[in-house]
C-alpha cells in the first residue's frame, strides 16, 4: 500500500500559477502511473494528468500546455505546475496512484488516492 497527502492548494486570480505537491509514503518504483484528477461540484472526477513509471505523460485537452506533471523520485513526490489557472480549473484536486501486481492467478490493480486538496480561482 501506499499513503499519498496533497499540498499546495489555494485560491489564486485568473491568470495565476500554483504548484500541487503529491508526497508518497514510501518509494514509487513499483507504481505504474501516478496522476493528478480534479472534481469540480455537481460533475464526475476527470483526469488531468498523469505520468508513467517509464517516464511519459498524458494530459486532458483542457489543461495542455498551461499545467506540467513531473516526478521527483528520490523524494517519492509528484508535482503538478499549474499556469495560467482559469475559473473553470476551481475543483477538489486528488492524486492517485494505479498499481498492476502479477499474481499466480493474473494481474491485480490496486488505486490509491489522496485526501484532496482545493484550488479556487476567482475570476
Amino acid at each position: 500500500q501506499v499513503q499519498l497527502v496533497e499540498s499546495g492548494g489555494g485560491l489564486v486570480q485568473a491568470g495565476g500559477s500554483l504548484r500541487l505537491s503529491c508526497a508518497a509514503s514510501r518509494s514509487t518504483f513499483n507504481i505504474n502511473a501516478i496522476g493528478w484528477y480534479r472534481q469540480a461540484p455537481g460533475k464526475q472526477r476527470e483526469l488531468v494528468a498523469a505520468t508513467s513509471s517509464g517516464g511519459s505523460t498524458n494530459y486532458a485537452d483542457s489543461v495542455k500546455g498551461r499545467f506540467t506533471i513531473s516526478r521527483d523520485n528520490a523524494k517519492n513526490t509528484v508535482y503538478l505546475q499549474m499556469n495560467s489557472l482559469k475559473p473553470e480549473d476551481t475543483a477538489v484536486y486528488y492524486c492517485n496512484a494505479h498499481q498492476k501486481v502479477a499474481t499466480s492467478t493474473g494481474i491485480r490493480e490496486y488505486d490509491y488516492w489522496g485526501q484532496g486538496t482545493q484550488v479556487t480561482v476567482s475570476s
